[in-house]
């Protein structure tokens, strides 16, 4: 079903990588600038593939009925965390990467930390809807950084790429159209669920189900799916 968004990640890979070499040679920024439009394209299409904690942005909106706006808030800062943690890693931190054939290109200490903390969100969420606790604001930015602390594989490859060859710009370049192709698709993943959750919460409400009481059950939904995605994902 992804075969042909994992064909299309390959040849724009392939495309960026040429380019970040050939401005290594020259240093022609126009030569840099054009991975722009690819590194957009590669982006939405890498957002469009299995992982990215999707699933997790849209169990977690639709449950705690997250206005439009915020969710899409929400979805932006996951995104520039999920592309800006691996820019960091890569310049910074460095023994944090994995260095294994079949894992380059991963974190798996930020990897199994994120899971975690999104473990400890969903039993928060179970317990918040069963004690009828109120919304703490902030909650949602935060849920975002946690999810997005699992860095970008692609955006790790072509800066220590980048930096490879001498042109750590040339990454960063890269890691901004990155962010601007995942984001485009986490926000609109977002969208589809708050609008969606809203819609469930009015939907009960009509078959005798009281707003308080849907809104309970749509955030103990979110909380348990929280906990066996990222539960799932720390035992595999």
């Amino acid at each position: 079903m992804f075969g042909w968004l994992v064909a299309l990640q390959a040849t724009i890979h392939g495309a960026i990588a040429e380019h970040i070499q050939a401005f290594a040679g020259s240093g022609d920024w126009l030569t840099l600038l054009a991975v722009l439009p690819m590194g957009m394209l590669f982006g939405a299409a890498h957002g469009l593939t299995p992982g990215h904690n999707k699933m997790v942005l849209a169990s977690y909106v639709a449950g705690d009925r997250v206005p439009a706006l915020r969710a899409s808030l929400i979805a932006i800062v996951l995104t520039a965390v999920h592309v800006g943690s691996a820019v960091v890693i890569a310049m910074g931190a460095s023994f944090l990467v994995s260095r294994t054939i079949t894992n380059a290109g991963q974190a798996p200490l930020l990897e199994m930390a994120s899971r975690i903390l999104l473990v400890m969100i969903g039993l928060w969420l179970v317990l918040r809807s069963v004690l009828g606790r109120p919304h703490a604001h902030g909650e949602g930015l935060g849920f975002a950084v946690i999810a997005g602390l699992i860095p970008c594989p692609l955006t790790l490859f072509v800066m220590v790429l980048a930096m490879s060859q001498g042109v750590p710009e040339a990454g960063l370049v890269f890691a901004i159209a990155m962010l601007a192709g995942v984001g485009l698709v986490l926000t609109t993943v977002a969208l589809v669920a708050s609008f969606g959750g809203q819609a469930l919460a009015r939907s009960l409400g009509r078959h005798g189900t009281s707003a308080a009481h849907a809104a309970r059950g749509l955030e103990v939904m979110a909380g348990v799916a929280l906990i066996a995605m990222a539960g799932h994902q720390l035992i595999r």
